[in-house]
């Protein structure tokens, strides 16, 4: 089979769960360690990083991968889903994983997948897996798929666990309230490993702490830790000025992240005490650590977050699709100088969009449109929330279409944003 054809038989042989949504679930861990047996349980033969959380853990997963590479590491990153390419999934430092491999891997495995019929991220797992053994890389980023105790990543032991924040997102699978979300990720906290929390809330706080005492895993807080302070866009980088609570006296360092939203200003704490936690086992010079912060989409290939693909008008993607995500991008958006704001957007059908939509400024202009996935609101459903919000907004086939015609509407000094799922964000065409 070519790329092309192998890549179709996984999509039409395996349940996909940014295409289906949580039908394409399969419960429990069962089929990944099946996998990895047969592999030679490749997850045991790489050093690893597990990031999980509700928002965030994309970005954070991609900032310690270029943080570890400028310090000279061989890094490999597991993330998801994909934007443009099945091999964005599966990179070492930076580059994705060869689409000859990925041939390779389904043709000698065929049997195998068809006899456990794995779901589509199960297989994936395991292939980056297997790719990252035989590779022989000195550390894997891995992040979460979904929730954390029954994710497929979750059969890794990693020398650190982290968890960016816990927020209302996916419900029907993981819980409807804030401590059984926290639950389900902290499911990834292992016996004495080490944890990192980035953000927590009253509610969180309690269920991390309860599951970190069980497992005898030392815990850190750091937001406790490290106190930050958004100083702006300067040449095209984010200035973080941060502090340094711990000791008898605060110290404060200041760190450019070519990753422009505010929002990201968030993340760094739990990046700075996770690299300080293994920092005996990993070393990071301070210089590595500043350069990877500033070279993150550089050196991983990140898109996708508060990313500008046109100057004028400025146009932002972003894939922000749940209320916590919003929230932090469109303050973000207020921080960006601009007459009018002209919003393309289109959201998941799975998840009611209406606390989402909610959210969404009454004076901006709207543009809808839904993705070419199953899983995508119908254009005209997602009107009616519109309707009942007041909001005023055009309809559209697709994002392409939809951007065009806000470009040509928008006039100097306003500003377009393109958000609303990862689906629609990966249909822009000058998304490359």
């Amino acid at each position: 089979m070519t790329y092309h054809e192998t890549i179709d038989y996984l999509y039409s042989r395996l349940p996909v769960f940014h295409r289906e949504g949580p039908k394409a679930l399969k419960p429990g861990l069962g089929n990944t360690i099946r996998l990895c047996a047969y592999l030679g349980d490749p997850h045991t033969r790489f050093r690893s990083i597990h990031v999980g959380g509700t928002n965030g853990k994309g970005s954070t997963s991609h900032m310690l991968a270029s943080i570890y590479a400028e310090a000279g590491y061989r890094v490999a990153l597991y993330t998801s889903p994909h934007l443009k390419s099945f091999t964005e999934r599966i990179r070492i430092n930076g580059q994705p994983i060869p689409e000859s491999e990925v041939v390779q891997f389904v043709a000698e495995h065929r049997e195998l997948i068809e006899e456990v019929s794995p779901s589509f991220f199960e297989l994936t797992v395991a292939m980056a897996f297997d790719y990252f053994a035989r590779e022989q890389v000195d550390l894997a980023i891995i992040e979460v798929g979904l929730g954390g105790r029954l994710d497929s990543t979750n059969v890794i032991t990693p020398m650190l666990s982290l968890i960016t924040n816990i927020g209302f997102d996916h419900m029907d699978v993981l819980g409807d309230t804030l401590p059984k979300i926290a639950a389900e990720k902290a499911g990834i906290i292992k016996p004495g490993v080490p944890v990192v929390i980035g953000e927590y809330l009253p509610e969180t706080r309690p269920v991390f702490d309860q599951k970190a005492n069980s497992e005898g895993a030392p815990i850190y807080w750091a937001s406790e830790r490290f106190r930050v302070i958004d100083k702006g866009v300067v040449n095209e980088l984010r200035q973080l000025a941060v502090t340094d609570l711990s000791g008898a006296g605060e110290t404060v360092d200041t760190y450019s992240l070519d990753l422009l939203g505010g929002y990201q200003q968030l993340n760094i704490p739990a990046i700075l005490q996770a690299v300080e936690v293994l920092q005996e086992v990993v070393p990071v010079t301070v210089e590595a650590l500043q350069n990877g912060l500033s070279r993150t989409v550089s050196n991983t290939g990140l898109q996708g977050r508060f990313q500008t693909i046109l100057r004028e008008p400025r146009v932002i993607l972003d894939t922000a699709h749940n209320v916590p995500g919003m929230v932090n991008l469109l303050e973000s958006i207020r921080s960006v100088p601009h007459t009018q704001l002209r919003i393309v957007i289109g959201v998941v059908a799975d998840k009611n969009p209406q606390p989402l939509i909610d959210l969404l400024p009454i004076d901006a202009q709207y543009y809808l449109c839904a993705a070419n996935s199953p899983r995508s609101l119908p254009v005209d459903q997602l009107a009616h929330y519109f309707v009942g919000n007041e909001l005023n907004y055009k309809v559209f086939n697709n994002v392409n279409c939809a951007l065009e015609q806000c470009i040509y509407d928008s006039k100097h000094g306003e500003l377009i944003l393109v958000t609303g799922s990862n689906y629609i964000i990966s249909e822009v065409n000058s998304l490359t």
